[in-house]
C-alpha cells in the first residue's frame, strides 16, 4: 500500500498517520492534510460535474494526530451552483469546517484570460533546505522544490511540491486534493520571522479556483504581510504544470514565541 495521511476506519472516520505531524508539535497535524481529507469528501457530494470555485476553511482548533470523522451537508443545491460544508470533529468536537461553492461547468474558452504569468517549472527548481530536526511528519511527506525563497528564508518565495503519499490509505488522490494537501503552506514558505522564535498561525485559508489542477506538481508564488499589532495576512497565486489555477489568503495569529 501507498503510504497515506490517513487510514480508513469504515464510514466517516479515519486515523492520522504519522506524516500529517505538523511544526508545532508531535500530537497536532499540519492543516494541509485535513484539507485535503475535507475536499475529498467535499467533491463526493452534488452534482460530479460542477468544479470548485471557492473552499473557506474555519480553523476551531488544533487538528490532534488521532481518530477522526467527517461529516458533509448540501447547504444550498441548485443546477447551476451548489453550497456545500464539511466538518471535522475529534471525540465528537469539531477542530476543522470548509464551506465550499461548486460551480457547473460551461465553455468560456472564448472569453478566458486574465491570468499571471507562469512560474518557473519544477525541473528548473531546487531542493528546498530543511533542517533535520524539521525534517519529520508532514514536511517529509511532501517533496519540495525551491525557485526562490522557503521555509526558514523569510520573504516572498516561489515554491513547488508534490505530496508523496495518498490522502487516504488505497485511493488514488485527485488534483484536488494533491492540491489542497500542501496549499496551505503558503503562510509557511513566505513566512516573514523564524518560525523557531515566533508563532504565525492561520486562524483560516481560502482558496480561489478558476480552473480545475491537474497533475501532481502544486506551486505556490507566495508572500506574507505582517502588521503592527499582531496580525498578517499570506497570499499565494498557485499554479499547475499548466499555469496559474487560483489563489489563496490566510489570516495570521503572529506572537514572539
Amino acid at each position: 500500500m501507498m503510504p497515506a495521511f490517513y487510514l480508513p476506519l469504515g464510514g466517516d472516520a479515519f486515523r492520522s498517520t504519522e506524516h500529517t505531524v505538523g511544526p508545532w508539535g508531535p500530537d497536532s497535524q499540519h492543516l494541509g492534510p485535513p484539507s485535503a481529507l475535507l475536499v475529498r469528501a467535499l467533491l463526493g457530494l452534488g452534482n460530479p460535474s460542477s468544479a470548485l470555485a471557492r473552499v473557506t476553511f474555519e480553523v476551531l482548533g488544533p487538528v490532534p494526530v488521532a481518530d477522526l470523522t467527517v461529516s458533509t451537508s448540501v447547504e444550498r443545491s441548485g443546477r447551476s451552483v451548489e453550497l456545500l460544508a464539511a466538518t471535522l470533529a475529534h471525540e465528537g468536537r469539531a477542530v476543522l469546517t470548509a464551506r465550499a461553492w461548486r460551480i457547473v461547468g460551461a465553455d468560456t474558452t472564448a472569453v478566458a484570460g486574465g491570468e499571471v504569468p507562469a512560474m518557473a517549472p519544477p525541473d528548473t527548481a531546487v531542493p528546498m533546505e530543511i533542517p533535520d530536526h524539521w525534517g519529520g511528519g508532514y514536511l517529509a511527506a511532501v517533496e519540495w522544490l525551491s525557485l526562490s525563497g522557503g521555509i526558514f528564508t523569510p520573504g516572498d518565495a516561489q515554491v513547488w511540491a508534490r505530496p508523496k503519499v495518498a490522502v487516504v490509505e488505497g485511493s488514488e488522490p485527485t488534483p484536488e486534493e494533491r492540491l489542497f494537501s500542501v496549499v496551505d503552506s503558503a503562510s509557511g514558505v513566505s513566512s516573514r520571522v523564524d518560525i523557531r522564535k515566533w508563532y504565525a498561525i492561520n486562524t483560516d485559508l481560502t482558496v480561489h479556483l478558476h480552473r480545475r489542477p491537474v497533475g501532481e506538481w502544486v506551486g505556490m508564488d507566495a508572500r506574507t504581510t505582517i502588521g503592527p499589532d499582531g496580525v498578517g495576512v499570506a497570499t499565494s497565486v498557485v499554479h499547475d504544470a499548466e499555469g496559474p489555477v487560483g489563489t489563496t489568503a490566510q489570516a495570521l495569529f503572529v506572537r514572539e514565541r
